[in-house]
């Protein structure tokens, strides 16, 4: 049986324009401020690292851009923070950097001396108001500026250390909203795009600007000017877009495709499409080993186009931390010991003759040629000129053919 409830009956508090309770949203910014506050590390030498708030003293300077909240950093504080997180991820976003902007005036302590395009955009607007307008004026919502606009910043989170990657076909519909870390290996990236967050309007008869924040890949433009005063003398103003007064973001395109060893007997590789924005582009190149974490979600669009979709979605991960496996990895895990069994395994006498043997073993004999080949996989040396890493110096060719020919020439004598 179905039941209806009308707002007359007063069982649910009325919701903010948000859709949200705000009780329980302030609760939720409480903590995150709390967080970022509040959380210290300790140095050894019996003083606090404050690690978020010098974090936050860069970024109020414009020194740093992405803020990395670590979510073993939470779970130290708040462990049932953590599962929220992991599981609405994109809301803790948007409460996180509410957070930082409040938290901001408090740690600028001089002025910002490199200033771009826009912060002098809004600055001449901001100037423009206070001349024009009256204090107690209310301003129109549609022309307030939008906190994305204002934002210099950026907010991502690192997932838990215990949280093991999953494989790209285990990713499914379950996962939607949550937290996903995934393995794979590139093989395919675009180039680096701006992309528009805040489209900024102007209206050829009042003047007024109306700002657009724009959360999918694809948008629908605004046409009528929604001013109070165009509205009231019915002249039917028409928006233009602004791009000096838009906000812009880096934005890239990644392809990412199970390792082989993942996939199972008789199936093709599953691939995932992954979206990176601001600070985590430029992170990989076709061919990297890449452990990506982001948020699975819907590609939602817009017009006639959501139509044609009908109830299927296609989808996509937003990239909050990206890591090749074979450096950043490596360098975090830190070099592994080698057990006591493979330290017997090195001390043997024949240990040589065993790696020589192990290439190619399906080829009977030519010992001399795999040893030759095994001197030319571990004889090389580690070369880093300006800081891109590349193969080692390896034997000649000659010598190759050299080793060769002695050991056909052996060969055949023993034959």
């Amino acid at each position: 049986m179905c039941q209806f409830y009308r707002k007359e009956q007063g069982k649910y508090p009325p919701p903010t324009e948000r859709g949200k309770y705000p009780r329980r949203e302030k609760g939720k910014s409480g903590k995150c401020s709390k967080f970022l506050l509040e959380f210290y590390t300790d140095t050894g030498l019996g003083k606090k690292h404050f690690k978020y708030a010098d974090q936050l003293v860069q970024i109020a300077h414009r020194e740093q851009i992405a803020l990395y909240v670590d979510l073993d950093d939470v779970a130290e504080e708040d462990p049932e923070l953590v599962d929220s997180i992991c599981e609405n991820t994109r809301r803790y976003v948007s409460l996180f950097a509410d957070a930082v902007q409040e938290l901001l005036p408090r740690y600028k302590q001089r002025e910002v001396a490199n200033k771009d395009a826009l912060d002098v955009y809004i600055e001449h607007r901001l100037m423009m108001e206070q001349r024009t307008r009256d204090p107690g004026e209310v301003r129109d919502a549609q022309n307030q500026y939008p906190q994305e606009l204002l934002r210099r910043f950026e907010v991502y989170f690192k997932p838990p250390s215990a949280v093991k990657p999953k494989v790209i076909r285990d990713v499914k519909a379950e996962s939607i909203g949550k937290l996903v870390t995934v393995r794979g290996i590139v093989t395919r990236t675009t180039e680096v795009k701006p992309m528009m967050v805040v489209a900024t309007y102007t209206c050829d008869q009042c003047g007024a600007e109306t700002y657009q924040p724009i959360q999918s890949p694809t948008f629908m433009p605004l046409i009528m000017c929604p001013s109070r005063e165009c509205q009231t003398n019915k002249s039917g103003g028409r928006l233009y877009l602004q791009s000096r007064g838009s906000k812009f973001i880096k934005f890239q395109e990644i392809k990412v495709q199970e390792h082989s060893d993942q996939v199972p007997v008789g199936n093709i590789p599953r691939s995932m499409t992954v979206y990176s924005r601001g600070e985590n582009t430029r992170l990989a190149q076709p061919g990297d080993h890449v452990t990506i974490t982001g948020i699975f979600l819907p590609l939602m669009r817009t017009g006639f186009r959501q139509v044609v979709q009908g109830l299927l979605s296609e989808t996509y991960l937003e990239a909050h931390r990206i890591s090749q496996m074979n450096k950043s990895e490596d360098d975090e895990l830190g070099p592994q010991e080698l057990s006591e069994e493979e330290l017997r395994q090195i001390t043997e006498e024949d240990f040589y003759e065993k790696l020589a043997a192990s290439i190619a073993p399906e080829i009977y004999g030519h010992e001399d040629v795999k040893k030759a080949l095994l001197l030319l996989l571990v004889g090389g040396v580690d070369q880093s000129p300006k800081g891109m890493k590349i193969r080692g110096l390896m034997w000649s060719s000659p010598a190759l053919l050299r080793v060769i020919r002695f050991g056909a020439v052996s060969g055949t004598e023993g034959g």
